[in-house]
């Protein structure tokens, strides 16, 4: 029997590809499967995948016919794995070895559903820790419990897929599969979703997961229509938190959140491709109207005044829109 599936998605990594495949040597087990999946890469990457399958025990590899990004690429590998439990890896980052079976001690010893963990992110040379915001450690939870509160950085605000291990029970239950087709912030609705229906959680203070920030190919560093993915990936964040029976508490911290990353984007416009910086204008002001205005106006009553102005300002814009149409 499979005790852990490891879902691993490559696209165009070949650079650090065997980085990621040599940690995966360090961290295999006879019960461990590492279901490395291509999505449809142009590089060098599928040979390196081809030779990894003969060499690293328990791996095996699914090839996408099309680009199809990560989200799609990860439930590829959800519905080919067979463990117990899964987890993630991206096909640029790295492991310390004996990371998974420590991973796997944790939850089984807690008995909960998934299990979250910090990690070590990577800039060139530079390493810096990053802690997951819950403060408890090796504290069995209810996830919902971990949403709020609005003002500050909570669980969801991690959303990093790689950074846990999770139950089979959750694929089973529909929690664990990403939103077909998200280019970016696809893990945004998912860990959402996640801490609004999933019953236990914890997080343990485990360092092992090495992420590797700027890449060149990322979409993090990348200004074109993809990254305007947040948008739909935020929508759904509010659409679906609006169905919660604790909504009226949830909707403040998931607009503010959106509000958030609407500023941050409008703050660093100038990376964005110019028709893609006015695509993301005018999707932000559609956004802003879609939201529950009432809880928006006091979210940016709360926000610091750099990012509400910028906030405000598109709101006025809308308003103004609006006004115009109803005259007309």
């Amino acid at each position: 029997m499979v005790k852990l599936s490891v879902v691993v998605p490559f696209y165009n990594v070949q650079r650090y590809a065997p980085d990621a495949l040599r940690s995966l040597r360090a961290n295999a087990r006879e019960d461990f499967e590492f279901v490395l999946v291509d999505d449809c890469s142009t590089d060098g990457t599928e040979e390196i995948l081809r030779r990894a399958v003969r060499e690293l025990p328990g791996a095996r590899l699914v090839r996408h016919e099309h680009n199809e990004g990560l989200a799609t690429a990860r439930n590829t590998g959800i519905d080919a794995a067979r463990g117990e439990y899964l987890t993630f890896l991206d096909g640029d980052d790295w492991l310390a070895p004996g990371h998974y079976e420590r991973l796997l001690a944790a939850i089984e010893g807690l008995g909960c559903d998934f299990v979250r963990t910090d990690h070590v992110q990577c800039t060139a040379r530079a390493r810096t820790v990053h802690r997951h915001p819950h403060g408890p450690r090796g504290e069995v939870l209810r996830p919902r419990d971990a949403i709020l509160p609005a003002h500050r950085t909570t669980s969801v605000d991690y959303p990093y897929a790689w950074a846990g291990i999770y139950h089979r029970r959750l694929v089973d239950a529909g929690l664990l599969h990403f939103t077909h087709g998200l280019r970016t912030a696809e893990d945004r609705p998912w860990i959402w979703r996640l801490h609004r229906e999933a019953e236990s959680f914890a997080v343990v203070g485990m360092l092992g997961l090495f992420y590797r920030r700027g890449v060149a190919s990322s979409l993090t560093q990348i200004g074109d229509v993809r990254q305007l993915d947040f948008i739909r990936a935020f929508d759904q964040v509010i659409e679906e938190t609006a169905q919660d029976p604790d909504a009226e508490k949830l909707l403040p911290k998931a607009v503010r959140t959106y509000c958030a990353i609407i500023a941050h984007h409008l703050g660093s416009i100038e990376r964005f491709e110019p028709a893609v910086a006015k695509r993301l204008r005018a999707m932000s002001a559609a956004a802003i109207k879609r939201m529950p205005q009432e809880i928006l106006g006091e979210v940016l009553d709360s926000m610091d005044m750099q990012r509400s102005a910028k906030l405000r300002r598109i709101r006025r814009r809308v308003v103004a829109a609006s006004s115009g149409e109803a005259a007309a």
